[in-house]
Formats: C-alpha cells, structure tokens, sequence
C-alpha cells in the first residue's frame, strides 16, 4: 500500500476533482452561440446548459430560464447531464471508500481488505474521471464540428463553383 502522505494527496486531488465536477455540471456554459445583428444593441450570447440556459446582452443583462422539460434539452446534452450527476455520485462514494480504506483509519482491520477497499476507490475514481471527460470531449468536439461544417459547405460550393462555369 501506499505511503500515508500518498493517500492523504489521493483524497485531496479527488477532493478538488469532485469540486471540479460539480462546477461543470452547474455552469450553464456549455454550448455558446453569439447572435451578432446589424446593430451592436442587438448583440445576444446564448448560454446552455445542462440545467438551464441563459441570454447575455451586451448591456450587461443576463437573463437566466430552468428546462421546463427534460425533453426541451438536446440529446447530447441529456447523456451529458446524466454522465456527470453518475460521475458526481461515483466521486462522493469513491472518496468514501479511500477515507474508509486509508492507513489513518481504523474502520478496517484487516490490511488486505483495507488494500482492496483503496484499490475499488481508485477504481471509482477512474470511472468518474472518464464519466466527466467523454460528455465534456463529445459536446466539445460536436460544436468544432457543426462551426467547422458550415465554413466546409461553403468552401466546397465555392470550389464547384469554379469549376462549373
């Protein structure tokens, strides 16, 4: 097993990575779509996230608004939003489980079991980091998609175009 220090480090790392979980769960900034008209006044940033979407203007006022359905929020983002509450759930028992298990604690006496104990919560806490970074990864990587597939469209008109004529 490791040293006391180690697992002391352990805990506190997947301390922050939970805090770090539930911020990114709460922020309603995980789609940003800017509505730019002809008129500066006009300006709107959309903000949505898994729990509720908002509407900045560039006076300064932001207006925020809760789903009123579950079914009002896009696929990705529902698979999202149940990833990380389970990536959230799997931190909160995995830290339980490493404090239970930790060389500091009595509440196990035997060492193999207290090993294996240590060993099921890092096993919970890998699940939980790939639990938090897929739906991250998948929503950022669709978003470069769809800006990147209206600039191809046009590009790839552009270039039959020339070669049409």
């Amino acid at each position: 097993m490791a040293s006391l220090g180690l697992q002391i480090l352990g805990v506190a790392l997947s301390s922050v990575g939970l805090l770090g979980s539930i911020m990114t769960c709460i922020l309603p900034m995980w789609r940003v779509t800017a509505f730019i008209g002809n008129n500066i006044v006009t300006a709107q940033i959309v903000w949505e996230g898994l729990w509720m979407s908002c509407v900045v203007q560039t006076t300064g006022h932001m207006q925020c608004k809760v789903y009123d359905s579950l079914l009002a929020l896009s696929p990705d983002l529902q698979a999202a939003r149940a990833s990380l509450v389970l990536c959230i759930l799997l931190s909160v028992f995995g830290i339980l489980l490493a404090v239970v298990g930790g060389k500091c604690t009595t509440c196990i006496e035997n060492k193999t079991s207290k090993a294996r104990v240590v060993i099921s919560a890092g096993v919970f806490f890998l699940i939980s980091g790939l639990l938090c970074l897929a739906p991250v990864f998948y929503v950022a990587v669709g978003m470069q998609f769809y800006y990147c597939k209206c600039s191809i469209i046009k590009t790839k008109r552009t270039y039959y175009h020339l070669f049409d004529d």
